[in-house]
C-alpha cells in the first residue's frame, strides 16, 4: 500500500506522488503526467479519463470520487494508507487551485 504524504505539488492524475514511488528509478517511470498516461505499469485507465475529460488531474472532476478512482484508492493489495488518501489529495490540489485563481481575481480588481 502506499504511505501518504499530502503534497501541494500535482504530480500525477490520481493524486498517488510519484516522488516516493519504489517503481520510478528501476523501471524509468516519469510517471502519468509525464509520460502521458503511460507510466511503468502501461496505460493508465485514471489518466486516461482525465485526459479525455481535459483536466490536469480527478480532483478537476465532477464526478470525484468517482468509481474508478475509488477502486484505485482503496485497493487492497496497492491502495492508499490510509484508505482514499489520494482521493482527499485531488480534492486539496482543486481547492488550492481554486482559492489562487481568487486571489488572482481579487488582484486585478
Amino acid at each position: 500500500m502506499a504511505d501518504f504524504q499530502f503534497s501541494p505539488i500535482v504530480d500525477t492524475r490520481c493524486g498517488l506522488h510519484c516522488n516516493g514511488c519504489e517503481y520510478r528509478e528501476p523501471c524509468g517511470c516519469g510517471g502519468c503526467i509525464e509520460t502521458n498516461g503511460h507510466p511503468f505499469h502501461g496505460e493508465c485507465p485514471v489518466a486516461a479519463c482525465c485526459q479525455k475529460k481535459g483536466i490536469t488531474h480527478c480532483g478537476e472532476c465532477e464526478e470525484i470520487p468517482c468509481e474508478l478512482l475509488t477502486q484505485y484508492s482503496c485497493d487492497p493489495e496497492q491502495g492508499d494508507t490510509p484508505h482514499g488518501a489520494r482521493i482527499e489529495q485531488c480534492k486539496r490540489w482543486y481547492a488550492d487551485s481554486a482559492k489562487k485563481m481568487q486571489e488572482e481575481s481579487a488582484k486585478k480588481k
